[in-house]
């Protein structure tokens, strides 16, 4: 990447009902994404942010706080030439505020997390196709749906418990990759990649160091890149470590960003395209 492309790391924070945007702050975030039902996180570190507003997210999120009000973080990050792209979406979970003089404030956050506690109930004529329960549960959650799953009819389904933990249920029903990743309810087989989502990865194209074998298939660290995607395809191609090349659709997705530090990389971890 070129030194002249400067990053842009994009925070906005619900406060008192309405999305404040922050950028030209010194911000580092952190998290994990995954492909199935178990819930992303963030971790984001601001500096000098406004004292009303650390004051209303300190409180907000206070243990001792009854009245809780869901309070949502966006993190999107690029650089100038081709803009930002959404990193990741969800509720904040936690704050807390460093000792003077940094006034450095910590954020946690975890997609869905103000959808657990609430309680649904939901059943369905005696065979109903999947993508039709798949975009019941979206809507009950507030998200677009995805789906590339191969639908099939599921007979009697019925759910009641939280409502994010129907994205659980329906992993199971149908038998598919489920999960929520930045707005959207994404459904599809098991292994096999999002369509027209891919991305090639080698030295020319922000490889950071050599791939990583593990028991699932491949780990690797790269620049960020808008056209890499949770559940998409990642194409390996390493001249140094040949054994490893080839097709993976990414499971896991980590990022470390900055943008006055080092840190601005994903960490993908991928199994093998079709294994099973």
């Amino acid at each position: 990447m070129s030194e002249f492309d400067p990053r842009i790391v994009r925070v906005s924070i619900e406060i008192d009902g309405s999305l404040n945007v922050f950028e030209g702050l010194w911000v580092t975030a952190s998290g994990k994404k995954y492909a199935n039902p178990k819930q992303n996180e963030c971790e984001v570190r601001i500096a000098n942010l406004r004292r009303e507003s650390a004051d209303y997210l300190l409180k907000e999120t206070s243990p001792f706080n009854q009245a809780k009000r869901r309070k949502r973080i966006i993190v999107d990050a690029g650089r100038e030439s081709f803009g930002v792209f959404r990193l990741f979406e969800g509720d904040i979970t936690e704050c807390s505020i460093s000792q003077p003089p940094d006034s450095i404030l910590t954020i946690k956050a975890k997609t869905g997390q103000f959808d657990k506690g609430n309680v649904v109930s939901s059943y369905q004529a005696a065979t109903t196709p999947l993508s039709t329960i798949a975009k019941g549960v979206a809507d009950t959650l507030g998200l677009s749906l995805v789906f590339e799953a191969t639908d099939r009819n599921v007979a009697n389904y019925s759910f009641t418990g939280g409502a994010l933990r129907q994205v659980d249920r329906l992993s199971d029903v149908g038998g598919v990759n489920a999960f929520v990743d930045d707005g959207r309810l994404i459904v599809k087989n098991y292994n096999v990649p999002l369509r027209e989502v891919s991305h090639v990865l080698s030295a020319k194209s922000g490889l950071v160091g050599l791939p990583e074998t593990t028991e699932q298939g491949v780990k690797v660290r790269f620049f960020l890149v808008p056209s890499v995607k949770l559940g998409g395809q990642l194409t390996v191609e390493s001249a140094i470590n040949p054994a490893v090349n080839g097709d993976y659709t990414i499971y896991q997705l980590a990022f470390e960003v900055s943008n006055r530090d080092v840190p601005f990389y994903y960490i993908a971890e991928c199994k093998r395209k079709g294994a099973k």
